[in-house]
C-alpha cells in the first residue's frame, strides 16, 4: 500500500515510529490467535510529515509551545488552537489522498468506519496518552474519511494533548501522528476489561465495565456502567447500573443517544458467563504483551470483538521473587520518609548498606516481611512496632493475614532473625555512650575523606566497597542500635503510663523537647544563626533575594558584610551540606552542590526572627520540659505509691532525654559518608567523559553500583542501558509506592480503627502533643516554600533537609510518617503540634485555608473552606507553645 498508508496485517508492536502506539498494538492484536479485530488500515506518520511539509509557519508555532510553562493553561490553548487550525486549513497532499482513497476502496467505499488518532507517543508502557486526541465513529465516504484525517492529525495538538506532553516531558517535534482507519463495529454491548484491578492493582482481579450500545458512551463517561469483578474464573462482585439511555450509530453518520426500553434498563449488559469468557480473551492478550492491559472490546452476535488494548501505565510494578509463592512487601522509603523514585546508582548503594536483603520494584526498596508473618512466634511482635510507629503500615498487614490462606503459618523452629524494635533494648543511661558512638564515627568520617583523595579508577571503587563494610558496622553497632531502642521503648513506657496513672495524652512529647545531640534539630537552629550574621547587611540581603545560579557565594565578597556572610554560609554547609531533599538517594544533588536550596530558609529566618532567636528557641524548649517533668513528679508523688512511681518516672525521663537525640545522627553519618562517595564518583565520572566513554558524567547515576565498577575497568558503557534506564525513571516517579505490596500486585491500604473524632476531621497518627491554628501552606518542594511565621506546614513527607523550615512554622501535617521518623522527632523537639500519616492532606487541605491540628489526638480540622493568604495568625491551645 506504499509508505503513506499500511493494512494492519503488516503491522507489529515494533512500528510505534510509523503507525503510533495505537496502530501499533492494533496490528499486533489481530497477529494473536482467538483475537477479532476490525480489518482496516493506518495513515503513517510518513504521511502527518508530508501534510506538515506544506504547512506554513509551523516551526516558529513550535518554538513558541515548547516555552510555554505547563501550568499556563490560557497560552496552551491559545498557541495550540493557532497550530490546529493551520494544520486543517491544509489540504490533503495528492499522493497522501490516492493511497487513502484506494486503501478506502478495499475496505469497501461505503464501508462505515471508525477513525481514531494514533500518536507516536501514545499507548506506551511510562505514558498512555488516553483520550488525549480525537477519534471519530461511523464515517462513510473516501471524502469524509480523508476529512477526518485530517482533523485527527491537528487533534495532536489539542490543549489537553499539548498539556499531558508538557507535563510528561515529551518533545513536541518528536511525536508524530498516524490515524487508524478500521470498519465499523454496530455491537450490542461494549465497554472496557482492565486485566489488574484498576484500584487495588491486584494482577488476579480482572474489572470488567460495560453498557448497551457503543462503548464510547463508557469511556466519556456520558452513562452509569455495569461492573464485574473477576478472580480465578469466576465472577466475584457484580453491580448492575440503571441504564437511561445507548449510544449508537447514526444513519446520516456519527452517533446518537437513544432511549433504552424500560425492561432493559436494569438488566445486565453481559451474563457472568460472557463475562468469563471476556477476561479468558483479555488474559491471552495481557500474555501476549507481557504486562496489564486496558482493553476496549465490543460484543457482536455474541462474539467479542477488540478495538484497542494499551497497557496500564498506573499499576506499581511487583518486586521479582521467582518462586510463584506469596509475598507481601513493606515500604523502605515509607520508613525513611523518601518514597520519591531513586535513580539505580542510588538503588544499589543503599542495597550494599543494609544488612537485609531488599527487593526492587518502581525506583523503590522493599523489604519483603513473608517470614516474619508467617512465624506466630515473630508475628505478634512485630506488629506491635509496626502498628505503633505507623498504624496505617500495620492495619494494611493485618488486612493481609485476614485473608485465609495467603500467608499461612509455618512451625517456629528455633527464635529465627530478630525482629529490629522487639526486643526490649539494655542499656544503662549514660551520655558518654552516645558520646563514644558519635566520635567513633566523626573519627571514621574524617579518615575516609583522607584516604579516598588519593584513589581513582578501578582503585576508587574496590576502596568504595570496601568503606562500605565500614559504614555497616557504624550503622549496625549493636549499642547504637540499643540506645534506639531504649529511646524509643521509654517514649512508649512514658506515654503508656503517664496515660494510665495521671490521664495524661503523649506525654514524652512535651519531656523530649530540645534534648541534647540531636544533630538536625541543631542544623535547623544553626541556620537561624547564620540570619543573625547576614541580618545586619541590607546589601547582602537584596542580593541574596536575586540570586539566581550557585555561584553566588563568590560574588558575596564586594557587597558590604559580603565576607562575613560568606563565611557563615560556608561554615553551615561545611557541616550541613551534605544534606538534601531525598538524601538516602546518593544521586541527589546536595545543599554543597545546590547552596540556592537554602536561601528560601534562610531568607524566611532573616525576614522572620529577631536576633538570636536560636538559643531562646533552645532554651524555651528546654525550660518547657523542665516544667514538664516537676508538674508530672509532683502529681505522681500525689498518688497511692506515688515516691516509686515518680523514681521510676524520673528514670525515664532521664533516659528519653539522653537517647532521643541520638535518634538523628546515624543518617546524618551515612549521608556525611555517601557525600564523600558521590564526590570522588562523579570526579572519575568527569575522566570518562573525557575519555568519550560516557556523554555527561550525570550518566553514572543510571548504573548500578556493581555496573559502574565494569565500566571503570573496561572504560566501555552500554549507551542504550542508559537511556532505557532514563526513561523507565521518568515512567517511576509518576508513580506512588505503596506502604505494603503483595505479589499479586495488590497495594493494600491501612485505615484508622477511630471513630471518636469531628465530624469531617482527617485521621492521621498523633506524634507531638498540642492543638494549634493556623493558615495551611501545602508545599510539595522545599526550595519553593514561602512562609510567614506560625503558618502550618502541609507536606507529603519530610525528611532532615525539611528541619530549618520547622523553626518558622506551628504545626505539621504529613501524608507519609510514623511515631520515631524524622518530621515526628523533630516536631517533638521543636515543641510542634504534629499529625502525621494523613492520607490525602496534600489535596483535602487546600493551601490558605485555616485548619486546626490536633497533635493530641492525632486529627485535624478544616475551619474555613476556602483556601485564603490573608487568614489570620494561628492561636495555640494553652501551654502548647
Amino acid at each position: 500500500m506504499g509508505s503513506y498508508v499500511l493494512g494492519l496485517e503488516e503491522i507489529d508492536q515494533a512500528q510505534v515510529a510509523v503507525v503510533g502506539g495505537k496502530g501499533a498494538h492494533l496490528g499486533e492484536l489481530s497477529r494473536i490467535d482467538g483475537v477479532r479485530v476490525p480489518p482496516g488500515f493506518c495513515v503513517t506518520t510518513d504521511a502527518f510529515r508530508r501534510m506538515v511539509e506544506d504547512a506554513p509557519s509551523i516551526d516558529d508555532r513550535l518554538d513558541r509551545l515548547s516555552r510555554v510553562n505547563p501550568d499556563d493553561r490560557d497560552a496552551i490553548r491559545a498557541v495550540s488552537a493557532e497550530i490546529r487550525r493551520t494544520l486543517e486549513e491544509v489540504a490533503v497532499p495528492d499522493e497522501v489522498a490516492v493511497a487513502v482513497t484506494g486503501a478506502v476502496a478495499r475496505l469497501g467505499e461505503r464501508t462505515a468506519c471508525a477513525i481514531r488518532s494514533s500518536a507516536t507517543a501514545e499507548d506506551l508502557p511510562g505514558a498512555s496518552f488516553a483520550g488525549q486526541q480525537d477519534t471519530y465513529l461511523n464515517v462513510a465516504g473516501a471524502a469524509a474519511i480523508l476529512r477526518h484525517v485530517s482533523r485527527c492529525w491537528a487533534s495532536l495538538f489539542t490543549e489537553r494533548a499539548v498539556a499531558y506532553r508538557l507535563r510528561n516531558g515529551f518533545d513536541h517535534r518528536q511525536v508524530q501522528m498516524a490515524v487508524v482507519v478500521q470498519q465499523m463495529v454496530f455491537p450490542h454491548a461494549a465497554g472496557v476489561l482492565f486485566t489488574a484491578d484498576p484500584v487495588t492493582s491486584n494482577r488476579k482481579v480482572a474489572s470488567v465495565e460495560a453498557t448497551f450500545g457503543l462503548g464510547e458512551a463508557l469511556v466519556s463517561g456520558l452513562v452509569n456502567a455495569d461492573s464485574y469483578e473477576v478472580r480465578d474464573d469466576e465472577v466475584v462482585a457484580k453491580s448492575v447500573a440503571h441504564k437511561e439511555f445507548e449510544v449508537c450509530a447514526s444513519p446520516a453518520g456519527g452517533t446518537r443517544e437513544r432511549a433504552i426500553e424500560p425492561e432493559r434498563r436494569d438488566r445486565p449488559t453481559l451474563t457472568d458467563p460472557q463475562v468469563v469468557r471476556l477476561v479468558r480473551l483479555g488474559r491471552r492478550i495481557e500474555a501476549h504483551f507481557g504486562r496489564p492491559q486496558d482493553i476496549e472490546w465490543c460484543l457482536v452476535d455474541d462474539e467479542f470483538q477488540v478495538v484497542q488494548s494499551r497497557p496500564i501505565t498506573t499499576l506499581f510494578p511487583i518486586p521479582e521473587a521467582g518462586d510463584g509463592e506469596n509475598h507481601v512487601y513493606v515500604s523502605v522509603g515509607h520508613q525513611q520518609m523518601m518514597t520519591d523514585a531513586m535513580k539505580p546508582l542510588g538503588l544499589s548503594l543503599w542495597q550494599l548498606t543494609t544488612p537485609r536483603p531488599m527487593a526492587e520494584a518502581g525506583g523503590r526498596l522493599f523489604v519483603d516481611v513473608t517470614g516474619i508473618l508467617a512465624s506466630p512466634a515473630r508475628r505478634a511482635g512485630f506488629l506491635d512496632v509496626v502498628g505503633k510507629s505507623d498504624p496505617l503500615m500495620g492495619d494494611a498487614l493485618r488486612t493481609v493475614l485476614g485473608r485465609d490462606g495467603f500467608i499461612p503459618s509455618v512451625p517456629d523452629d528455633g527464635p529465627g532473625e530478630p525482629i529490629p524494635g522487639v526486643a526490649p533494648a539494655t542499656i544503662e543511661t549514660d551520655a558518654a555512650v552516645v558520646a563514644e558512638l558519635v566520635g567513633r564515627s566523626e573519627a571514621s568520617i574524617a579518615a575516609v575523606k583522607r584516604d579516598i583523595r588519593t584513589k581513582s579508577g578501578s582503585e576508587l571503587l574496590d576502596f568504595v566497597l570496601a568503606d562500605l563494610q565500614e559504614l555497616k558496622k557504624i550503622l549496625f553497632d549493636p549499642r547504637s542500635h540499643q540506645v534506639i531502642m531504649a529511646a524509643m521503648q521509654t517514649t512508649w513506657w512514658l506515654n503508656e503510663h503517664l496515660h494510665e496513672w495521671l490521664g495524661e495524652k503523649n506525654a514524652a512529647d512535651t519531656l523530649s523537647q530540645s534534648v541534647p545531640d540531636n544533630v538536625t534539630s541543631e542544623m535547623g537552629l544553626a541556620l537561624l544563626d547564620v540570619a543573625d550574621v547576614i541580618r545586619p547587611y541590607p546589601d547582602v540581603v537584596a542580593f541574596l533575594r536575586d540570586v539566581e545560579d550557585d555561584g553566588f557565594l563568590d560574588r558575596l565578597d564586594g557587597l558590604a558584610g559580603g565576607r562575613e556572610a560568606r563565611d557563615a554560609i560556608v561554615a553551615y554547609l561545611d557541616k550541613y551540606g551534605m544534606r538534601c531533599v531525598g538524601e538516602i538517594d546518593v544521586t541527589r544533588p546536595r545543599w554543597s552542590e545546590r547552596p540556592t536550596t537554602l536561601l528560601p530558609m534562610l531568607l524566611s529566618n532573616i525576614r522572620n526572627f529577631e536576633p538570636g532567636a536560636a538559643e531562646r528557641r533552645f532554651q524555651q524548649g528546654r525550660k518547657e520540659a523542665w516544667d514538664k517533668e516537676q508538674e508530672l513528679l509532683e502529681r505522681l508523688r500525689a498518688l497511692p505509691g506515688g515516691e516509686r512511681k515518680a523514681e521510676e518516672t524520673k528514670r525515664m525521663i532521664d533516659r528519653v532525654r539522653t537517647f532521643i537525640g541520638y535518634r538523628e545522627y546515624p543518617k546524618y553519618g551515612m549521608v556525611s559518608r555517601y557525600a564523600v562517595y558521590k564526590q570522588a564518583l562523579l570526579d572519575e565520572a568527569v575522566r570518562l567523559v573525557r575519555a568519550g566513554v560516557l556523554r555527561e558524567k550525570e550518566d553514572i547515576f543510571y548504573l548500578r553500583f556493581q555496573e559502574l565498577q565494569e565500566v571503570v575497568r573496561t572504560n566501555r558503557v552500554d549507551d542504550e542501558v542508559i537511556r532505557r534506564r532514563k526513561e523507565a525513571f521518568r515512567s517511576d516517579e509518576a508513580l506512588k509506592p505503596p506502604r505494603v505490596l503483595t505479589s499479586d500486585g495488590e497495594a493494600v491500604v491501612g485505615a484508622y480503627r477511630r471513630d471518636d473524632l469531628p465530624t469531617g476531621a482527617l485521621v492521621g497518627l498523633p506524634v507531638s502533643a498540642g492543638t494549634v491554628e493556623g493558615r495551611a501552606r501545602v508545599i510539595l518542594d522545599v526550595a519553593e516554600a514561602d512562609l510567614e511565621p506560625e503558618d502550618i506546614l502541609v507536606t507529603a513527607h519530610t525528611d532532615p533537609s525539611w528541619s530549618p523550615l520547622f523553626v518558622a512554622i506551628a504545626g505539621l501535617v504529613t501524608e507519609v510518617g510514623g511515631l520515631m521518623t524524622h518530621g515526628a522527632v523533630i516536631a517533638r523537639e521543636y515543641g510542634l503540634p504534629a499529625v502525621v500519616g494523613v492520607e490525602g492532606a496534600t489535596r483535602l487541605i487546600r493551601d490558605g485555608q485555616r485548619i486546626r491540628v490536633n497533635g493530641t489526638d492525632g486529627y485535624i480540622e478544616i475551619l474555613s473552606p476556602d483556601g485564603d493568604h490573608r487568614v489570620g495568625f494561628p492561636r495555640h491551645s494553652p501551654g502548647t507553645r
